[in-house]
């Protein structure tokens, strides 16, 4: 069974998109199907997959809007091939449009339930605020992944999210689950990083990955060469982590399954 996984922090900069374009690309490495969904009007995710935006014909928009199949949608990418659907500008208006549409929150899912058997993985990056296109994600998603900077205000506004996800569970979604807390721009040298780290643990204990994102020039660098840092400098510590990461959450949906 596929797990669909929404890639969610109403805070902005925290390696939200950085995350979803690099463990999709590490989990198609590990032999996985997986699509990665653009659910985010600036298109990120999209661009960082080497697919550009103005080029796009057919977006997740015609998906959400227009009653467009996901499969007319997807782009093959990557050196170890994983599908795409794209983000532009369009999904702006999204928004919008849904507010007047009927069972709008559950556009997406009703979407992705034609080809969740085509994939082991489905993979959502979502808009960094609590809006329709978030809530979509969240109603078509199974867990959420989160990733959390590891500075200063590391827990500001999670507990808001942590509200959201709740009432979706409470109301529309009730397998709605956290997949995990991912610790994302690390640096091993600074104490406070290591004091943040440490409070996630105490929090959230064995919801917290294992793996750690590091801060990483290489991993910086691959999204304005239109590249996952796997593609881009594969021996690169950025690279290495969200392969660990991507082994981490096989391993943990594998046991999942097995319960």
């Amino acid at each position: 069974m596929s797990l669909v996984l929404a890639v969610t922090n109403q805070k902005g900069g925290v390696g939200k998109t950085t995350t979803a374009v690099n463990l999709t690309a590490s989990l198609a490495y590990h032999q996985q199907r997986v699509l990665l969904v653009d659910l985010d009007p600036q298109g990120n995710a999209t661009t960082g997959c080497g697919v550009e935006r103005s080029a796009v014909e057919q977006s997740i928009y015609e998906v959400l809007c227009q009653g467009q199949a996901l499969s007319a949608v997807v782009h093959r990418c990557g050196e170890h091939p994983f599908d795409l659907a794209p983000a532009n500008g369009d999904l702006t208006a999204a928004e919008v449009e849904l507010m007047s549409v009927m069972s709008r929150e559950t556009r997406l899912k009703r979407a992705l339930q034609a080809c969740r058997a085509d994939y082991d993985f489905i993979l959502i990056d979502c808009p960094p605020s609590l809006n329709l296109l978030t809530l979509n994600a969240l109603v078509a998603a199974d867990a959420v992944l989160i990733p959390v900077q590891c500075e200063y205000y590391a827990l500001e506004g999670l507990s808001a999210l942590l509200q959201t996800i709740s009432e979706v569970k409470q109301s529309i979604n009730p397998e709605l689950r956290i997949e995990g807390m991912l610790r994302t721009m690390y640096d091993g040298r600074a104490n406070l990083a290591n004091e943040v780290s440490e409070q996630l643990r105490e929090h959230f204990g064995e919801q917290l990955y294992r793996t750690i994102i590091p801060r990483n020039v290489r991993l910086a660098e691959a999204p304005s060469h239109g590249l996952p840092v796997l593609s881009y400098d594969q021996n690169s510590r950025g690279a290495l982590a969200y392969l660990s990461l991507a082994g981490e959450l096989v391993r943990r949906q594998a046991k999942v399954e097995t319960a």
